[in-house]
């Protein structure tokens, strides 16, 4: 449940279309819905401004169903992340208006009330050093779109071909915040946070050959690096940046 949602209920209310049973009718899962495996936050999309995000990984196809499905009827947009093909099948069986992204691993399925968010600083900015940190840099991308947020995506511009990044300067200069992605040595938002004087999160991926330790190098290159005002998140953590990225974002904070 939303703030449009709850607004549409007590207006309902105070105008006396409805019973003080249905508003509460409607209310009843507030603040969560026990389903025995899953406890669902209804509450949450009015304390952070959206709803709860389904992490797939490690969960069954029925129980993301379940999960998705108890949402759909609060009247909340879905949003997965981490799911896997029979992830997919299962959901585009049971809720057919369902939208998926393959690459970036996650669906979603907007609620009636959403709405791009209208006090934002500017548009977010994705930089993906490789073609191949791409599926990261789609999970941020549509968990800031999902959130409401304008977002624009840079790929393959990292430090292997420097002018590449360069023919992007206007645009870095101009960004609120930027997303910064990389595998391998992960040089790139070192490079990036020398440039700009806005916040700068990176996000080391698991893309590298055997001595890059599946995220573990450039992770560290990260979190020792000489450019100042950069905030690192886990390996492969395209989701985390994109929360963080939106929070810096917001008018007022």
């Amino acid at each position: 449940m939303d703030n449009s949602n709850l607004k549409s209920i007590l207006e309902k209310l105070y105008n006396k279309s409805i019973s003080i049973d249905d508003a509460l009718g409607h209310l009843k899962d507030l603040p969560f819905q026990d389903l025995g495996f899953a406890k669902i936050d209804h509450h949450r999309a009015l304390r952070k401004g959206y709803p709860e995000v389904i992490f797939c990984q490690s969960k069954t196809p029925d129980q993301v169903v379940a999960i998705a499905k108890a949402q759909i009827e609060h009247g909340a947009t879905v949003y997965g992340t981490r799911a896997s093909t029979d992830v997919f099948d299962a959901v585009q069986k049971e809720i057919p208006a369902v939208e998926i992204d393959e690459l970036g691993k996650v669906f979603w399925h907007k609620s009636s009330s959403w709405n791009m968010a209208d006090n934002v600083h500017g548009e977010i900015l994705i930089c993906a050093a490789g073609t191949a940190d791409l599926s990261v840099a789609r999970e941020a991308q549509r968990t800031i779109e999902i959130i409401g947020h304008p977002c624009r995506v840079l790929s393959d511009v990292g430090v292997s071909g420097i002018h590449r990044l360069f023919a992007y300067k206007e645009v870095l200069l101009n960004a609120p915040v930027i997303i910064v992605i990389a595998g391998m040595e992960g040089a790139l938002p070192s490079v990036i946070g020398g440039l700009v004087s806005c916040p700068i999160i990176a996000v080391p991926t698991s893309v590298g050959y055997g001595s890059h330790l599946n995220g573990l190098v450039p992770m560290f290159a990260m979190l020792n690096s000489c450019a100042s005002g950069m905030t690192v998140v886990n390996i492969d953590n395209g989701f985390g940046a994109a929360c963080a990225a939106v929070a810096i974002n917001r008018v007022g904070l």
